[in-house]
């Protein structure tokens, strides 16, 4: 259920479906300084998970870090109606419901900053994805902007990560690159990223890149220095 990476910080992998398409989908759990949680892309619960969530500490934040990541956000929410919603820039419009949540952008808030460093990724104004980074961990925090299903399961999924360039390994997808339209933006960010000194990344559709990871996003990233 709750997997450990590393001292302070788990994930847990959920059965998630995208058009049909069995995508899966991750929420990585942080325990802050003051021993709070802060939960990244909240997914599906289950009685057991919650109850493995809360035997961590109590839950201070639950984040939606893009602007498709935010379907279990209520859900969350009413199972720890303490915590404090954080999504990204696109959902409060998108989400009338949200509109009173803090907005990410690339300063954390006094709640995680003495734990986590973010990046708003900007030139893709629909995705809005920001990006984390533990440095004790050295795990950087993913949504869209790289999977890493390295066996896909379905002919289905086979086809969506060939179609889109991402299968059977770290990438970032063709359709995420077309989403940034402004190269610039996301080029700018994207070197703020990769001045962390990151090992491990954490992506919500697939495997955990347990090491390497930041050679790997370079690469896969040298698309924004090209354009």
């Amino acid at each position: 259920m709750l997997e450990r990476l590393a001292e302070d910080i788990w994930s847990v992998a959920h059965d998630f479906k995208m058009m049909g398409i069995a995508i899966g989908t991750r929420t990585t759990v942080v325990r802050l300084a003051d021993g709070g949680l802060f939960l990244h892309s909240p997914g599906p619960l289950s009685p057991a998970l919650v109850e493995a969530v809360d035997a961590l500490g109590p839950v201070r934040a639950i984040v939606a870090p893009n602007d498709f990541h935010h379907l279990y956000v209520e859900e969350n929410a009413v199972a720890w109606p303490a915590a404090e919603l954080y999504v990204s820039a696109g959902l409060p419009t998108k989400r009338n419901d949200l509109a009173g949540a803090c907005v990410l952008g690339d300063t954390p808030p006094d709640l995680w900053a003495a734990d986590l460093e973010q990046v708003w990724m900007r030139g893709a104004p629909r995705v809005n994805e920001v990006v984390f980074f533990h440095p004790r961990s050295r795990t950087l925090m993913l949504t869209d902007l790289a999977f890493n299903v390295v066996e896909p399961g379905s002919l289905g999924l086979r086809l969506f990560m060939t179609i889109n360039g991402s299968a059977g390994r770290f990438a970032t997808s063709r359709l995420m690159r077309f989403m940034h339209r402004d190269r610039v933006a996301a080029a700018a960010s994207a070197e703020k990223i990769l001045a962390w000194d990151f090992d491990r990344a954490v992506v919500c559709h697939g495997e955990v890149l347990e090491s390497g990871a930041k050679a790997r996003l370079e690469a896969e990233l040298a698309w924004l220095r090209d354009s």
